[in-house]
C-alpha cells in the first residue's frame, strides 16, 4: 500500500554555491506552508550525496549542527505535506539511491496514478522498496535505465508513469528541474549570481535574494550543470492542467505561479464571483452580527457592488475602497528581495484557465 496523496509538497534545488546546503535551508523556509509533517536536504561535494533529513518543521529539522555536515555546492530539498496516515521517517524526502552509475537523489510534488501498477511490476522483478511513496517508483525507474546520462535516465522513467509531477533530481555533478507534460504542479527558475534555483514556488527567491527567471514548461527537463542551464523536451507534449487549487489554497500570497500573481488572482476571482452571485447589504451585516439596514440606507441608484459594477438601484451603499488608497495586489510577507517579482502589477481580471 502506498501512503496517502501528498499534493502540495514543497521542493527546492540549487547548484554552484558553495553554501548550497544553508541556501536550500532557507529556499525550504520560504516554502513550509506547503508541508509541515518532514524537512530533509540532500548535497553533494562532487563525490558523494550526504542526506539529513527529519519530522517537524524546517527550523526544528535542521540545526546548526546538521547543516555544518553537509557540504557541498549541488543540493536539493523537500517539505512534505501534513494529512492523517502514514507519517513516518521513512517517507520523508528526499529519496537517495545507489545504483551503478552512481548516486541519485530526487524530490516530489504530486501524485502518481499508476503507481501502485508499477510498484507490482517492479516487485515481481525483485526491487525492494524502502517507503510507501509513489516517489519511489521513479528512483527504481531510474536506475533501471540502460542509460548512464541523467536526463536520458529520467526521461525513460517517466515516459512510464502517469499523474502529477514536479521533480528536483540530482547526482554527483548536476541538478533537474521538471514538470509533467500538462504542467499540473508548479515549478520555478532562478538566479543567484552565477548560480541557479528552481522552487516550487518563486517566493523562496526572495528569501535568497535571487531573481525569478521563468517558469519551467510543461514536459520540460532543464538541466543545470557548471557550465550553465540547457533544456529538453523528450516526453510527448499533453494539454495544460494547471491545478486550481495552488491559486485558491496552497501558494503563498506574493509567489508568481503559471505567469500569475496569486494575491491578484484570489481579488480577481472575489470581483467576478461578486459581479456572478452579488450578496445584497443585509447578508453581509449579518454576517458581522449586525442587524439588517433601515430601508433609507438601502442601495440607491449610482452606487457599486463590491465585483464594481454599478447598480441599477442602489446609491448609498459603496465599497470602503473608494475612500481607500490604491489596494496592493501583494501580501505584506516581509523584505522583498533585490530584482524580485514583488513589485509586478495583478490582473484585472480572471487568468483563462480561472473561467472554465
Amino acid at each position: 500500500m502506498f501512503d496517502k496523496f501528498r499534493e502540495a509538497c514543497g521542493i527546492f534545488g540549487i547548484l554552484g554555491r558553495p553554501e548550497a546546503a544553508n541556501l536550500t535551508y532557507l529556499g525550504l523556509y520560504a516554502l513550509q506552508h506547503r508541508g509541515q509533517e518532514s524537512a530533509g536536504i540532500v548535497v553533494s561535494d562532487g563525490q558523494t550525496l550526504h542526506l539529513e533529513k527529519g519530522m517537524g518543521l524546517v527550523a526544528d529539522v535542521f540545526s546548526e549542527a546538521r547543516l555544518r555536515r553537509l557540504k557541498g555546492s549541488v543540493a536539493i530539498g523537500h517539505v512534505r505535506y501534513s494529512t492523517t496516515g502514514s507519517s513516518q521517517l521513512k517517507n520523508a524526502q528526499p529519496i537517495v539511491a545507489s545504483y551503478r552509475h552512481g548516486g541519485v537523489a530526487l524530490a516530489h510534488n504530486g501524485n502518481l496514478v499508476n503507481a501502485h501498477v508499477l510498484k507490482a511490476e517492479l516487485e515481481a522483478r525483485g526491487s525492494i522498496f524502502s517507503s510507501t511513496t509513489d516517489s519511489e517508483v521513479i528512483v527504481h525507474l531510474i536506475a533501471r535505465s540502460g542509460s548512464d546520462d541523467l536526463v536520458e535516465a529520467t526521461a525513460e522513467a517517466l515516459s512510464r508513469v502517469s499523474g502529477a509531477y514536479s521533480l528536483v533530481v540530482m547526482n554527483e555533478t548536476e541538478l533537474l528541474g521538471i514538470r509533467d507534460p500538462h504542467g499540473f504542479r508548479p515549478l520555478s527558475l532562478g538566479r543567484l549570481g552565477q548560480s541557479w534555483v528552481l522552487a516550487s514556488e518563486s517566493c523562496a527567491f526572495d528569501l535568497i535574494e535571487a531573481t525569478f527567471v521563468r517558469d519551467v514548461e510543461p514536459g520540460e527537463f532543464v538541466r543545470i550543470t557548471a557550465d550553465g542551464v540547457k533544456s529538453y523536451r523528450p516526453l510527448a507534449a499533453s494539454l495544460p492542467a494547471q491545478c486550481i487549487f495552488e491559486y485558491i489554497y496552497f501558494s503563498r500570497p506574493d509567489s508568481l505561479l503559471y505567469g500569475q500573481n496569486v494575491a491578484g488572482v484570489r481579488k480577481a476571482r472575489g470581483r467576478q464571483l461578486a459581479r456572478e452571485a452579488p450578496a445584497g447589504p443585509d447578508l453581509h451585516r449579518a454576517q458581522a452580527g449586525h442587524p439588517p439596514l433601515r430601508r433609507e440606507d438601502q442601495a440607491e441608484p449610482g452606487a457599486r457592488d463590491p465585483g464594481g459594477e454599478t447598480r441599477r438601484g442602489g446609491g448609498r451603499l459603496h465599497r470602503a475602497r473608494d475612500h481607500q488608497p490604491e489596494d496592493r495586489e501583494h501580501a505584506p510577507v516581509g523584505r522583498r528581495a533585490r530584482g524580485s517579482h514583488a513589485d509586478q502589477r495583478a490582473p484585472h481580471d480572471l487568468p483563462v484557465l480561472l473561467r472554465h
